[in-house]
């Protein structure tokens, strides 16, 4: 989980950070150029693996038409078409809630794990794995006897609702945003706390399958937990989207978010809640994800020139589910049967990035 530091109290005499009108030309541009690599990166994760299909024959799958070898239709369709679609759905989910977090707390390194989801999902799956009978397996959703495919998700779902719900329950006792934000760290390190209690009394070959799941990966998700997953992360996505003249607002402070006429406390709930839901469900059936909720929002920023939500959101889950799909293409070293780690490609991705924004952050900048 990111630790960072809260936002400073605002002042009365504040002046409003500058917000630059969007160049909309610019702005389709930039959505346009993280869609086409989108796409791109959409067939290549498919032709990528242990066994290499032309993305010639990949396209002509997905339209419904054969291949040279016997097989690969099957491979396209059954394996790695889900995966695909999984990448893309999870990247695009984290982006969206991390542009929410760092709006809301008004923090670039704010990202959507940062009220703690990421512990309460790392402690609901660490309380079943480890001490409800998982065996060693090294496969995702996998292992978990009378608990069913599904079972891993269920847990990291409970797990992120509970310490979702706890927070929940502070923030709408507290003025500040930044209590909120320190109340959810908090949380957090309490949550992990429990969690390396139960690693520490735990046999080795279930700590290996716990590991291996905190390792993050989109190979496991099969089409019926799809339809799980997909429905959750467009609702809740859409849903963001229609916030997003209230989350422009915000950018000025909750004060003049106010006196524009703007509920700031329930625009503060129902932001957090779409939020965590976005990473609950991601992190349910795909593990912590790490740096595509951080890092994405900024390229975003840069690339349109505006910190407007209207074309932020939309550029930022495409963006997202790019940076998704090139770390999977990293994760399959195409040729071989192993795997890397998947957030260990998301981290040689991501870690430029939120270096770069460091820096760049000791100068003024647009929103923050």
């Amino acid at each position: 989980m990111s630790v960072v530091a809260p936002a400073p109290a605002e002042s009365v005499t504040d002046s409003p950070p500058p917000v630059r009108a969007p160049d909309r030309r610019r702005a389709a541009l930039g959505m346009a150029a993280f869609g086409g690599i989108a796409l791109v990166a959409f067939v290549l994760a498919i032709a990528v693996g242990s066994v290499w299909i032309p993305p010639s024959d990949v396209v002509s799958i997905l339209f419904g038409g054969t291949s040279e070898q016997t097989g690969w239709e099957a491979i396209v369709r059954d394996i790695r078409l889900p995966r695909s679609i999984t990448a893309s759905l999870c990247g695009a989910g984290l982006a969206v809630a991390g542009v929410q977090m760092q709006t809301l707390f008004r923090n670039p390194l704010a990202g959507p794990y940062v009220l703690g989801i990421s512990s309460g999902a790392s402690f609901g799956v660490a309380l079943v794995v480890l001490t409800a009978g998982a065996s060693g397996t090294t496969g995702f959703l996998a292992g978990l006897g009378a608990f069913g495919d599904l079972g891993i998700a269920v847990a990291a779902a409970a797990g992120s609702a509970i310490v979702l719900s706890l927070v929940l329950l502070v923030s709408r006792r507290v003025e500040s945003i930044a209590t909120v934000l320190i109340v959810g760290l908090m949380f957090g390190q309490v949550v992990l706390a429990m969690t390396t209690v139960l690693i520490a009394g735990a046999e080795p070959e279930r700590i290996q399958a716990y590991l291996v799941w905190s390792f993050g990966s989109f190979r496991g998700v099969s089409w019926d937990e799809l339809w799980i997953l997909a429905p959750v992360v467009v609702a809740a996505g859409g849903a963001v989207w229609f916030t997003a003249k209230h989350l422009n607002a915000m950018l000025l402070g909750e004060r003049y978010a106010e006196s524009l006429g703007v509920d700031v406390r329930r625009i503060r709930r129902i932001t957090v809640i779409l939020s965590a839901l976005l990473a609950c469900v991601v992190t349910a059936f795909a593990g912590p994800i790490a740096f595509i909720g951080v890092a994405v929002p900024h390229l975003a920023r840069a690339t349109l020139g505006t910190v407007d939500h209207r074309y932020l959101l939309p550029a930022s889950a495409l963006g997202g589910a790019a940076m998704a799909l090139v770390a999977e293409i990293g994760a399959q070293l195409p040729g071989r049967a192993g795997v890397l780690p998947l957030n260990a490609v998301t981290a040689l991705i991501g870690a430029p990035v939120v270096i770069w924004v460091v820096v760049r952050n000791t100068r003024a900048t647009a929103g923050f």
